[in-house]
Formats: structure tokens, C-alpha cells, sequence
């Protein structure tokens, strides 16, 4: 049997060599510092990041 044609290009996903600066909070649905902070508060974070992510709208709202 061949393989599919998808399975000629993937590649295992690398883990990330560095740490994650913020956690997410289910009780704010948001991503929080250390400190207590939104994450979107710290413009270093979002720089070194790129974005801060949360996925309390597809579990809170039929729409997004």
C-alpha cells in the first residue's frame, strides 16, 4: 500500500527550546505573568511571542 501523499511532507513538530513566559488562567480566560498581569500588558512578551493565544472563545461562544 502507498502512502498518502499528505504523509511525503509532514514532519514531527520540534519542541520549543524556550520557556513560555505566561500560563493560562481558566478562572480570567487569559494568559497571565508571573505576577499576576494579563500578558498582553507586557510588550516584551508579546514581541519575544508573537501572540498570546486563549482558547476560552471556542468554549465560551457558539460563534467564534
Amino acid at each position: 500500500m502507498r502512502r498518502p501523499f499528505a504523509f511525503q511532507y509532514a514532519v514531527p513538530a520540534e519542541g520549543a527550546d524556550a520557556t513560555i513566559p505566561y500560563v493560562y488562567d481558566a478562572a480570567l480566560q487569559l494568559n497571565v505573568l508571573p505576577d499576576g498581569r494579563p500578558a498582553i500588558a507586557d510588550r516584551e512578551v508579546l514581541l519575544a511571542t508573537g501572540t498570546t493565544t486563549s482558547k476560552a472563545g471556542s468554549q465560551t461562544h457558539f460563534d467564534d
